[in-house]
């Protein structure tokens, strides 16, 4: 089963124990081991890599300005700061920023990273009230897992377009990680061919209460219609908001070595990544609806 950073946090420590004092109040540190630095460095066509060991961020490069796709933790904006320079792009060139899901280890940096940038924040209506929350209210989480809130320049529907420099990012609302958890979806061109290519947002169900959850009553039929959506998508490079989800630390290395063809094109793991979510899904639905239909 695939374990998030979120999943570690929640199993392993307290919230009280896990608490950063800063002016803003007192937020959610930074799980250290997935937060480590990691060199900077081109994916493919004009998507590079400027996150940390674990908690993705990526740099979409445009001729008239920079979308950004997740800041991590808060504790994680330095290091994205000095990837976008180590490339040789501009962080105030950075004019877009998007989200995968409201988790603090995707959504942690975004007031900080706003600032920085004075770059548009785009977000779903679900997603954008748990940013507007720094974390709290969370249907799985509550008021435990805090970072500092964002207010949203540009609420996003299922479909709708992003677009700068040339470059179409396309949203696609697949709940359930969270209610307003979003999918993006753009072409990429390397050596004359065009990839489809899909951030997914997140497809794992940590610990969550999936049967009679008056805190979010749909989750089930959320991630049913999130899994039937994502398998009818087209894939040819896969990305997310956790470095594990799509080996990002091997393909790395094959790809510094020169493998070719290049190594994150590969459509196979996107399915097999949600076979395995899936799978996970069902077996913890199923673990659920048997120990319910227990209770007297």
């Amino acid at each position: 089963m695939i374990t998030s950073a979120l999943t570690l946090i929640v199993i392993s420590l307290s919230a009280q124990s896990r608490t950063d004092s800063t002016s803003q109040g007192q937020y959610t540190k930074a799980t250290p081991e997935d937060n480590q630095p990691v060199k900077p460095f081109r994916i493919i066509g004009n998507i590079y890599y400027v996150g940390a060991s674990e908690v993705s961020s990526f740099l979409i490069t445009t001729p008239q300005g920079h979308i950004l796709l997740d800041s991590g933790f808060a504790q994680t904006v330095p290091l994205i700061v000095e990837g976008i320079k180590q490339l040789g792009f501009k962080l105030e060139d950075v004019k877009i920023l998007i989200n995968s899901h409201a988790h603090y280890d995707h959504a942690g940096g975004l007031a900080e990273l706003k600032r920085l940038t004075g770059a548009q924040l785009m977000l779903s209506e679900a997603d954008a009230s748990l940013v507007g929350n720094g974390g709290k209210g969370d249907f799985q989480w509550g008021d435990t897992l805090t970072y500092e809130p964002a207010k949203a320049d540009r609420i996003l529907q299922d479909k709708d377009r992003v677009e700068l420099g040339g470059v179409t990012m396309i949203a696609r609302l697949t709940p359930g990680h969270t209610k307003g958890c979003t999918t993006w979806l753009m072409k990429v061109t390397e050596d004359g061919r065009t990839y489809e290519v899909v951030f997914v947002g997140s497809t794992t169900a940590p610990g969550y209460k999936l049967v009679d959850n008056p805190k979010y009553p749909n989750i089930v039929s959320d991630y049913e219609y999130t899994f039937r959506l994502l398998r009818s998508l087209p894939c040819d490079v896969f990305l997310g908001p956790h470095g594990s989800f799509f080996s990002l630390k091997k393909k790395e290395e094959q790809l510094a070595r020169g493998k070719k063809p290049n190594p994150f094109i590969d459509g196979k793991s996107y399915r097999d990544y949600l076979d395995r979510t899936e799978k996970d899904f069902l077996d913890l639905l199923s673990k659920e609806k048997t120990q319910s239909a227990k209770k007297p």
